[in-house]
């Protein structure tokens, strides 16, 4: 997931992202989640967001077995890697 929030609203959204996600860098959380997780999350940042001005996406894998991470620099947030 990342997200491009306005300043008063961004740290409502992180709050409520990191419930679900694992925090990996500014504006950035990535995870496991169920679907119905998944539909809770989307819920509760529908209630803090402006949808006229933020923006969120979330970038769906459907099996890990294609997916590869590489990080160049200093790791932030989470330490899970998806490999």
């Amino acid at each position: 997931m990342v997200y491009d929030i306005a300043e008063e609203r961004v740290n409502k959204v992180l709050k409520i992202s990191r419930k679900y996600l694992d925090w990996i860098q500014n504006s950035v959380l990535e995870g496991e989640i169920t679907k119905a997780k998944f539909e809770k999350l989307k819920v509760e940042l529908r209630k803090v967001i402006n949808e006229e001005k933020d923006s969120i996406i979330f970038y769906i894998l459907r099996t890990t077995l294609y997916s590869e991470k590489e990080i160049i620099g200093r790791t932030k947030g989470g330490s899970k890697l998806i490999i």
